[in-house]
């Protein structure tokens, strides 16, 4: 589920949608807004697996956890590394 497995393509994998999720996350955007960013990154980039909005808010999760994004006043924030 989070990484690829022989029951889970790497594009419908959390960290592959995580890692798309951070390349939309150059500006801070809402929730909604991070979504039709993905879908449209998806769909720009030829990657049509079906992925459900709760899909998508796992990986939200995930790169959470991982303490890669953070959320604060309405609007993600992709933490910056220094």
């Amino acid at each position: 589920m989070i990484t690829p497995t022989k029951g889970i393509a790497p594009q419908r994998a959390l960290l592959t949608i995580g890692a798309q999720i951070s390349l939309i996350l150059t500006e801070p955007m809402t929730v909604s807004q991070a979504w039709v960013g993905l879908k449209t990154w998806r769909a720009r980039h030829a990657n049509d697996a079906v992925l459900p909005f709760s899909w998508f808010v796992l990986a939200l999760d995930t790169l959470f956890a991982l303490g890669t994004i953070h959320y604060e006043d309405g609007s993600l924030y992709r933490k910056r590394v220094s």
